[in-house]
């Protein structure tokens, strides 16, 4: 602290800083630089932003160009203004020590809003970074700044001074800032690494989709957690003063998330046996639909309703779950059953089930369709047609189909469905006193409930 209230300008130098006229028209220069960038820019933005809307221009170096220069047009409006008057005033004879820094910091503030917007759209241009792009920027600029003024070694000093003993290690506001700082490059690099490892992988046409995720997975993991360690030693964190922090810290995640943990690892579990792949139809309890995508906690099945389910990792470890199309066979049979009059010819019928799913299109030749006389219900006789599709996903439309044709064609045939029947015979008795509905009467009096008190005998006189 005494070392940067000694580096600090004693008041004689700055009352000759202020009353000499150079640093008023710097000061005037600089001002109406910010006022004629902002004029500028709300006439040329406005332009900018309808270049930009889909449609256009087209998505690619373009349009991201123009919008990168949307971003940085202000501050480099405004570099272009002092830049344009430290020439005229140096060449009257002037002196630029104001306008000079404030040139650079200008342009610095242009480069650094453009870099960042280049790495987030490298990223993903929706993804969180976006709400962390103005932080970002911020930050780098500032410590840009302090390096070009040469303040930063006074900041650091300043800052390390506050510190605090957590047991034997010295932890300062220093460290800890150089810590978020470090953390937040080392992550925005392994990221970008990530990201681009990714990119690699998924054009690769070797590997399968469930290796792809798990490869990209891994590497995305492996990455940051280097970059967490980097991030620590290029703070001055001991690393090893948080071993025992450390091993509590394991026990009771894996005491506390014990779900999650298992989440986790049964999916590396699910992508490397490869029983379950993006674009497979499944089924699981209640819920049937295309696996859209695999994660390390879940999975994302899309039904046939336009629902996303989430279903964890751990739920297709322990439960029985049926795959449409495991091991890329997406051909299924459809049973069909149907159910004739006693009065009509099985074998017919059976030879028009079998003709009217051959001349049905998404019906499989091959294998082929099959009829079969299945046994003698209560009401008539029980057929089954078997059918073969290459789609789970048209089932109930083939069902809905084939039955409304089998309706059709038996109809024209003559040939019936039954439904249920039931003869009730009402028999008469002659004798009166022996009917059930007597027998039953007289049951009921006789009984203890139906029967009634006896009368008490009266006594004699």
């Amino acid at each position: 602290m005494q070392a940067l209230l000694d580096a600090l300008p004693s008041s004689e130098i700055i009352r000759d800083f202020l009353n000499s006229p150079s640093t008023w028209i710097q000061v005037g220069v600089f001002l109406a630089g910010i006022l004629v960038a902002k004029l500028i820019g709300h006439w040329i933005l406005p332009r900018l932003r309808t270049m930009t809307r889909p449609g256009v221009i087209v998505e690619g170096v373009s349009r991201t160009a123009v919008r990168t220069g949307a971003l940085a047009l202000v501050p480099l409006l405004l570099w272009l203004w002092l830049l344009t008057f430290s020439a005229v005033l140096r060449k009257n004879g002037w002196d630029t020590d104001l306008l000079r820094p404030a040139m650079i910091l200008a342009g610095a503030l242009a480069l650094i809003r453009m870099g960042v917007f280049v790495l987030r759209h490298s990223f993903n241009p929706g993804g969180p970074l976006k709400a962390w792009e103005g932080v970002l920027t911020v930050t780098i600029w500032t410590l840009v700044a302090l390096h070009i003024l040469g303040w930063l070694p006074w900041v650091q000093q300043l800052l390390d001074d506050y510190a605090f003993m957590f047991g034997n290690v010295r932890v300062s506001l220093l460290n800890v800032v150089s810590f978020v700082l470090s953390i937040a490059a080392m992550l925005l690099f392994a990221l970008w690494l990530s990201n681009a490892i990714r990119n690699w992988i998924s054009r690769s046409r070797v590997l399968e989709d469930s290796m792809k995720i798990v490869l990209s997975k891994l590497a995305k993991f492996t990455l940051l957690t280097l970059a967490v360690l980097a991030a620590m030693m290029a703070a001055g964190i001991d690393i090893t003063a948080f071993a025992v922090f450390g091993g509590a810290l394991g026990v009771g995640l894996g005491l506390g998330l014990q779900r999650i943990v298992s989440n986790l690892l049964s999916g590396f579990i699910l992508v490397f046996e490869g029983s379950i792949r993006p674009g497979d139809v499944i089924s699981i309890g209640d819920t049937y639909g295309t696996v859209r995508s695999l994660h390390t906690r879940h999975i994302v099945i899309h039904t046939r309703d336009g629902l996303d389910i989430l279903v964890p990792n751990e739920n297709l470890l322990t439960t029985d779950i049926t795959n449409w199309s495991y091991a890329g066979d997406h051909k299924i049979r459809l049973r069909l059953p149907v159910q004739i009059s006693y009065s009509d010819d099985p074998e017919q019928a059976l030879k028009r089930l079998d003709r009217l799913a051959r001349e049905y299109a998404p019906v499989l030749p091959d294998p082929p369709p099959q009829a079969f006389l299945m046994g003698f219900g209560d009401n008539g006789v029980n057929l089954e047609l078997r059918v073969w599709i290459g789609d789970p996903d048209i089932r109930g439309t083939v069902r809905s189909e084939l039955y409304m044709r089998i309706w059709n064609d038996f109809r024209a045939a003559g040939i019936s469905f039954p439904f249920p029947q039931r003869d009730v015979y009402i028999k008469e008795f002659r004798d009166k006193e022996a009917s059930p509905a007597r027998a039953r009467s007289g049951n009921r009096a006789g009984s203890a409930r139906g029967r009634k008190r006896a009368t008490p005998a009266k006594p004699p006189d």
